[in-house]
């Protein structure tokens, strides 16, 4: 009888983590898993693989002699496990190592790298090809809504669309995870500076893009946005190019259309001769942007354009991004993902455009490793400017920020209210909560961005109308 490969998988409830052990499993190993204490939607994803999965880290748990032990990159030196595999001499990869000798070696893949819509852009990318007959295998950094499971295998030779994150890969491992990937075709959303824990200015992630660059074969495709700063990547490409936008220098360039039943519509034209006209269930220029994207991808591996025409028509989007995720005596609560500036304006803009004429009250947890600092001070006034009403919540970890390097929540709100937007902040998710079950009013809308758990505000608000869905946060880095 022979014997399935095994491996172990530190920190299993990880976003990556859970589909790469989707993947193992698709590829016939033996999966086994560990983490801490998890919670919806990262519990009920680990349960879905029907594995051996310990609910605490513990030496013990590698007593079964995993072939390989895949260690997660929110795990470092001082985690019982990690010291476990260092003193008996363990085989040990990241995620991202094993996905380039077990999956992606033997495939096609397609990696969307980028400071923004890295997720929507993976998971609409991989419902095109799917849709138009390509059969691909994918790894989604989030929950898509057109496909069971986040991740999929696919047939050897296929395309493989990854989500290529500029985040460091391991502990033992500072580099980029996208620099494992082995690109036949790289997307590149924009380029910003994002990350203030690994990188320490804009110029050091433009280096980490020109690297990833340097992997595509000549034969290979650079696709890159021209509306911003990812253009300039153009010039360090060895492969061929093609660039997207809205600008006339855009290869892909789209015309946005008047919106027709609940859809925004785009005319795509290809090297200034229209190409084809979709109508996709997507709101915000970035999001238009994210579907040229994918067309400019589906169609470097043949793709027709009604195929593509029609596969976008029936997207459905990704979890946690716009999702209504409870509607309550004439209140629409959302959830978004968005964390940085840049992401924080377009989705307040596409709330907007979705919601056009209500009242808008935004509700901010200030979680990833860069908004919890003051580095993005001045660029978050900005970004929330489009909103009625603002709330800034509790800073996560804050006591780990020296104080004279944290995000001011007193100067954002003074801020905000120079410009005419109502902002105050709060020290528990609970109080903003309270204040705005009381104080919405029937058709206002209440975006809720984190990329986190924000504290349980969306079970408070569930527990506060006794109906809708409870959405944790449960998430990734992106």
């Amino acid at each position: 009888m022979i014997l399935k490969p095994r491996v172990h998988i530190c920190g299993i409830g990880g976003t990556a983590m859970v589909a790469g052990a989707r993947l193992a499993l698709e590829a016939g190993w033996d999966v086994r898993g560990s983490d801490g204490v998890l919670y919806p939607p990262a519990s009920e994803m680990v349960a879905a693989l029907g594995v051996p999965v310990a609910a605490q880290y513990a030496a013990e748990n590698l007593d079964w002699h995993p072939d390989v032990v895949l260690i997660g990159n929110v795990l470092s030196r001082g985690n019982v496990e990690v010291e476990a595999v260092l003193e008996r001499r363990l085989r040990y990869q990241s995620l991202p190592e094993w996905m380039k000798e077990h999956v992606l070696r033997a495939r096609r893949p397609v990696v969307i790298g980028g400071t923004h819509g890295k997720t929507t852009t993976t998971a609409l990318t991989a419902h095109v090809l799917q849709q138009c007959g390509f059969d691909p295998g994918y790894m989604i950094g989030g929950q898509p809504l057109d496909f069971q499971h986040s991740a999929r295998l696919g047939p050897e030779g296929a395309p493989f669309v990854i989500e290529g994150d500029e985040y460091d890969t391991a502990f033992f491992d500072k580099r980029a995870k996208f620099f494992h990937y082995l690109p036949e075709i790289a997307v590149v959303t924009s380029v910003e500076f994002d990350h203030g824990d690994i990188y320490r200015d804009l110029g050091e992630i433009e280096v980490a893009f020109q690297r990833l660059l340097r992997q595509i074969p000549r034969s290979g495709w650079l696709v890159a946005c021209a509306d911003n700063a990812a253009a300039e990547l153009v010039g360090h490409a060895y492969s061929g190019t093609v660039t997207y936008g809205f600008g006339p220098e855009a290869t892909w360039r789209g015309e946005v259309l008047a919106p027709v039943n609940g859809r925004q519509r785009l005319r795509v034209l290809h090297e200034d001769r229209e190409w084809a006209t979709l109508a996709a269930p997507l709101y915000g220029r970035h999001n238009l942007q994210n579907l040229l994207a994918a067309v400019a991808v589906a169609a470097l591996l043949g793709a027709s354009p009604a195929d593509v025409a029609e596969a976008t028509r029936t997207f459905r989007g990704v979890k946690r991004r716009l999702e209504v995720f409870l509607e309550a005596d004439g209140v629409t609560f959302v959830d978004d993902f968005a964390h940085h500036p840049t992401a924080i304006r377009e989705t307040i803009g596409a709330a907007r455009l979705r919601w056009p004429s209500r009242r808008l009250l935004v509700l901010f947890e200030p979680r990833s490793n860069t908004t919890v600092t003051n580095r993005f001070q001045a660029e978050l006034a900005d970004a929330f400017r489009g909103a009625d009403e603002v709330w800034l919540g509790p800073i996560h970890r804050a006591e780990t920020i020296p104080e004279a390097e944290r995000l001011d929540r007193k100067q954002l709100t003074e801020a905000l209210t120079a410009h005419g937007v109502v902002a105050r902040f709060a020290e528990d998710a609970k109080t903003i909560a309270e204040h705005v079950s009381h104080t919405s009013a029937a058709g206002d809308v209440v975006l809720i961005l984190s990329n986190g758990a924000f504290g349980g505000i969306y079970g408070l608000f569930r527990q506060r109308f006794g109906v809708g869905r409870l959405v944790d946060g449960s998430v990734g880095s992106d």
